[in-house]
């Protein structure tokens, strides 16, 4: 069965531009080389430190910024180089939820027009009454009472903006929503309650997710893959059962180990990564981990490791392995 959603070899890199007559002779090396793939109702989860890319992944795969190099292919069909009508045909069907709902939302639109918003866009409407009646069971669906649609954002808790953010995204039938650290701003019990929102969505209208977020005691209870990024590329990418009772990576296993014990139902030895990420105008060679790894020897240091596969559907970028 053809993926949903298909990223192959996605690079994104961002001129440094500098000098007297402003030439860019470097560049940050945000994606570097990424390729994975989402199925149909579906959740995989990108985890990683921060700057290490992950959020830049999204915008690319939402052409919000242009890759740099690569392919992106929405059911089957590439839309890299997509313009016009036929990029927006792919937008109606690919949505996403911002970390901040309140900064990606018009303060002076009530929630009626601003749910609404995506169905005029797209030509989905019909009468005032049918695109009333639409906001109104979407506000249902993600747990707002139908009043509040006369309501403006500023009126609502950081919660319930976030789910007004997913029924915007709801509304104009997508297929996959990108959750761009879409729980991090919000506190523990609301977290929860989002998280248990996405998953009863998805279990109900079959939607898929590409979930963004450095929380794994979050993405362990709402995800099917992982897939772990370190410096602009992926390190280890699993099925959630096998990585988080396996992982193989070193810096997986060191972003586990600093996960508090009781949130993480495997217990994990303590790993203590020294130093701090380097550059990504400079990544190191060979392995980029190499330089905070503690299993690190000579290979890793002049040998770049590929993402092979070292068991059933699990693929680690380690020469241990």
């Amino acid at each position: 069965m053809t993926p949903l959603l298909e990223v192959s070899d996605l690079v994104k890199y961002f001129p440094i531009i500098g000098g007297a007559f402003r030439r860019s002779r470097e560049a940050v090396r945000a994606v570097d080389g990424l390729s994975f793939h989402v199925d149909r109702g579906e959740t995989l989860s990108i985890v990683g430190e921060s700057g290490c890319g992950k959020s830049t992944v999204g915008k690319a795969i939402l052409r919000l910024t242009e890759p740099t190099s690569g392919d992106l292919r929405f059911d089957g069909k590439s839309y890299v180089a997509a313009r016009g009508a036929e990029m927006k045909a792919i937008r109606r069907r690919l949505q996403v939820v911002f970390q901040d709902p309140y900064g990606s939302m018009n303060p002076r639109m009530r929630v009626r027009e601003t749910i609404a918003e995506p169905l005029y866009n797209f030509g989905l409407t019909g009468s005032r009454l049918e695109t009333t009646e639409k906001v109104r069971d979407l506000l249902v669906r993600v747990g707002l009472p139908a009043d509040a649609l006369t309501r403006f954002p500023h009126e609502f808790s950081g919660g319930q903006r976030q789910r007004l953010s997913i029924a915007r995204a709801l509304a104009p039938g997508a297929d996959l929503i990108i959750c761009d650290e879409a729980v991090s701003a919000l506190d523990v019990s609301v977290k929860a309650q989002i998280v248990n929102l996405l998953s009863d969505l998805q279990q109900e209208i079959g939607v898929a997710l590409l979930f963004i977020s450095h929380d794994l005691a979050i993405v362990e209870h709402l995800t099917h893959r992982v897939a772990v990024m370190y410096l602009g590329k992926i390190v280890e990418l699993a099925d959630r059962r096998d990585l988080f009772r396996d992982a193989r990576h070193p810096y997986t296993r060191a972003l586990l180990s600093a996960v508090p014990a009781p949130r993480i139902k495997v217990r994990k030895e303590r790993v203590i990564l020294k130093g701090d990420v380097p550059s990504p105008v400079h990544p190191p060679s060979g392995c980029r981990f190499h330089t905070r790894c503690p299993l690190a020897f000579e290979r890793c240091r002049t040998e770049e490791p590929l993402l092979r596969s070292v068991d059933d559907k699990h693929l680690s970028a380690c020469h241990l392995d």
